[in-house]
């Protein structure tokens, strides 16, 4: 397939697509058509077939979609059928939360270290992942094949590790700083920022709390 530039609204949507094929797949359906899909998902079935084609299509006229492999093949675009090793900067509440949620492993995403700077937390390990010191991060990347760093540290320290990933070869962070990061143009950042969800979460509610009146 010619490589073709896939927008964001197509790349944030394939996620979702993983995770009802595969509540499908447990409930034991081997089959579903665009129509069916687009009735679970409140997705137009135009625009699931829309996103699919994307990437090739994978459905046949008259069958549908064969959803063992749309879900083996979705994951494969979204590279989950390797692994990607990470790290965390920062074990305070969500940094162990973080480590804590075993679902990241079955998606291939599996924690190999996390850094901090509190000596009464090096040392420990959260769920066998070991704690180190953030002193020892660039060597640890450069000894390791490491493929993502997740930030859940304030910004203030989030702006100087971010220096010492990008100077070690870190090419992906998943970045819950509340601090928008300047990277090179080859390193790929995910901004996750909760306040501005629930703000947005706020603001819905709000609106709905209008148009009762």
């Amino acid at each position: 397939m010619e490589n073709k530039e896939i927008s964001n609204a197509v790349i944030k949507r394939l996620p979702r697509y993983h995770r009802y094929l595969g509540d499908l797949m447990a409930q034991g359906v081997e089959r579903i058509s665009s129509q069916e899909l687009s009735i679970r998902m409140n997705v137009t079935a135009s625009q699931i077939r829309q996103d699919l084609n994307n990437f090739g299509g994978f459905g046949q006229q008259g069958y549908g979609y064969n959803v063992a492999y749309l879900y083996q093949e979705i994951a494969k675009i979204l590279g989950l059928d390797r692994e990607n090793s990470m790290v965390i900067i920062g074990c305070g509440n969500f940094g162990r939360a973080l480590a804590n949620y075993q679902n990241f492993e079955n998606r291939g995403f599996v924690t190999k270290a996390i850094f901090d700077v509190n000596p009464d937390k090096v040392g420990n390990r959260v769920r066998n992942i070991p704690v180190l010191y953030i002193d020892e991060l660039a060597k640890f990347l450069q000894n390791n094949d490491i493929k993502i760093a997740v930030l859940t540290i304030p910004r203030e320290e989030a702006v100087k590790v971010t220096e010492v990933l990008v100077d070690n070869g870190i090419k992906a962070i998943w970045n819950f700083a509340h601090v928008d990061l300047d990277v090179p143009s080859d390193v790929v950042v995910e901004n996750v920022h909760l306040s501005e969800s629930l703000m947005q979460l706020s603001y819905r509610i709000a609106e709905a709390a209008k148009n009762k009146k």
